[in-house]
């Protein structure tokens, strides 16, 4: 019976062939414990001489690692492993000797590493952090599907961006200028008013010369659009998103979480709703906490996010940011229209911002001014303007970083390791 890792768990003290590299050895004059790896999962295959003919125990022996094989054996309990099962190896017959593997058992530099990112993707902790990405990718489907929304694609080439162009990339669309898509955001507004909720996920490119820990060049993300919902009714839609994602997590993939050793106890108090701040309240607490280097109308960094959330231990809304730091489409505040109706929501444990969202202007006369008043292209934004003319609705949407939610929800430091060839300042290979 041909199987894989994973599903070996059907076939307890049954013999199967399984396809699979090996990641590590260990071996004395009578047994050999092989490390397996098949894309699916990683198990032991135990080797003992007297049970094998002395080819078999030969080749457990010399194998080297990342050789790949056809390897067959009994599927036995083993409460000491993460899954609960190992091999009782019978036979052992190589597709591919690998030699000199690059990516030893020792330590290794990041640089090095990332030299090698297409060969570091197989080692267990790589394998573990992409796993869980693409837990969040198939419970982002779930939630959206699951709650009337529509997916539609966006265009990757651009000739405008919702935030400006200064760090957009530029290229020739044959005789135009044209952009890397910053965010499809000013499209999916027009789809909402087609389809009502709306949701796209894809990647997006931001010129932008850092080196942080939080910051990709290349990066995916999760953008809704809904008609008819106000700033209040998209931070519901929000905190249950992200609520409902870090619970999928928890279930789906524990191998994963212990494998990272991440404290999943912080992650258990993910339920909504998170606790809100606004932009005023926060300025005000950072004051109290010491920080004399931010003022009213300033952005907040890194350092003043995390205090902010430490204070919490959960995710925070930070809501209602002065007009003037904020993207030309956003609904003034009526209670403050030196303010505007959004909110960032900022992850625990340092991770910083992994959603910004707003309610958008409905407004074409409002809207008009505010692309004025940001000295942008209005022949870029007619389509754009459209919307608030032909049945404009109150609407609102919000982006989510896939990376930066990886990062957070696996406990990885760097966000380099949550994609799987991450663009970086300072890379494009491989």
């Amino acid at each position: 019976m041909k199987t894989t890792i994973r599903e070996a768990k059907k076939y307890i003290d049954q013999e199967v062939t399984i396809g699979a590299w090996l990641t590590n050895k260990r071996s004395s004059g009578k047994i050999a414990f092989l490390q397996l790896r098949d894309g699916t999962g990683f198990m032991q295959g135990v080797v003992v001489k007297s049970e094998v003919s002395e080819d078999v125990f030969q080749t457990a022996k010399d194998i080297t690692q990342e050789s790949s094989m056809y390897i067959t054996g009994t599927i036995t309990e083993d409460n000491r492993s993460d899954l609960g099962y190992e091999m009782q190896v019978k036979s052992i017959e190589i597709i591919h000797e690998a030699s000199d593997y690059p990516i030893t058992p020792k330590n290794h530099g990041t640089e090095f590493l990332m030299d090698h990112r297409h060969l570091w993707l197989r080692s267990k902790r790589q394998h573990a952090v992409m796993t869980i990405r693409n837990e969040i990718i198939r419970a982002t489907y779930e939630f959206f599907n699951e709650n009337g929304f529509t997916k539609i694609d966006p265009p990757i080439l651009t000739a405008s961006a919702p935030e400006g162009t200064s760090e957009l990339f530029h290229t020739k669309y044959f005789d135009e200028d044209a952009y890397l898509s910053q965010s499809g955001q000013l499209y999916l507004e027009a789809a909402a008013m087609a389809f009502g909720k709306v949701f796209s996920f894809g990647p997006t490119f931001r010129a932008e010369k850092s080196k942080t820990r939080r910051h990709l060049i290349e990066f995916w993300m999760i953008e809704p659009e809904m008609a008819f919902t106000n700033h209040d009714e998209s931070l519901k839609v929000q905190e249950e998103y992200v609520a409902h994602v870090v619970q999928s997590v928890l279930k789906n993939c524990k191998i994963e979480l212990n494998i990272l050793d991440r404290d999943t106890s912080k992650l258990e108090k993910i339920k909504a709703p998170f606790p809100r701040i606004t932009y005023d309240d926060a300025i005000e607490f950072l004051k109290e906490e010491g920080f004399d280097d931010i003022e009213w109308g300033e952005d907040f960094g890194a350092p003043h996010e995390t205090a902010i959330a430490n204070h919490y231990d959960l995710p925070v809304f930070i809501v209602n940011y002065p007009t003037k730091i904020k993207p030309f489409y956003m609904q003034p505040n009526p209670e403050n229209e030196d303010t505007v109706l959004c909110a960032d929501l900022i992850a625990p444990e340092g991770y910083g911002e992994i959603i910004g969202g707003s309610e958008r202007i409905n407004d074409a006369e409002l809207l008009d001014q505010r692309i004025d008043e940001h000295g942008l292209d209005k022949e870029s934004y007619n389509y754009y303007l459209d919307l608030r003319k032909y049945g404009s609705v109150p609407h609102s949407g919000f982006g989510l970083g896939l990376e930066r939610t990886v990062a957070w929800i696996s406990g990885v430091e760097h966000v380099r390791e949550t994609s799987p060839f991450p663009r970086l300042l300072n890379r494009l290979y491989p």
